[in-house]
């Protein structure tokens, strides 16, 4: 199993628009990751959010956000989060630090 741990920053004011694009997740995206065995769930602390996401595979993770409508998504996103200067998302990959249970040896 892979599993990914990655942190990114909303721009303040942001999170009211962020949760109801969550809320109204576009179908063609959750069907893309449910076909891909995607679990995924995120967390907030202030404007910090964090991201925890299991697949049977990194293949499988990658491939769940490989079509254009994934990639308009990403856009989207970006309107509402802190961007590099090339206007992506700044997403920062976490290190796992412990793992336990179905974790162990990952």
């Amino acid at each position: 199993m892979y599993s990914t741990g990655q942190t990114y920053q909303l721009k303040p004011g942001f999170y009211d628009r962020y949760k109801k694009a969550h809320d109204e997740l576009w179908p063609e995206l959750a069907e893309a990751m449910q076909a891909q065995e995607v679990n995924m769930v995120i967390y907030r602390c202030g404007d910090r959010l964090f991201l925890f996401a299991t697949a049977p595979s990194r293949e499988h993770f990658e491939q769940s956000h490989a079509s254009a409508k994934a990639q308009e998504w990403l856009d989207y996103m970006a309107t509402m989060m802190i961007t590099g200067a090339d206007g992506r998302t700044l997403v920062e990959e976490m290190e796992m630090a412990f793992s336990f249970g179905g974790f162990k040896g990952e």
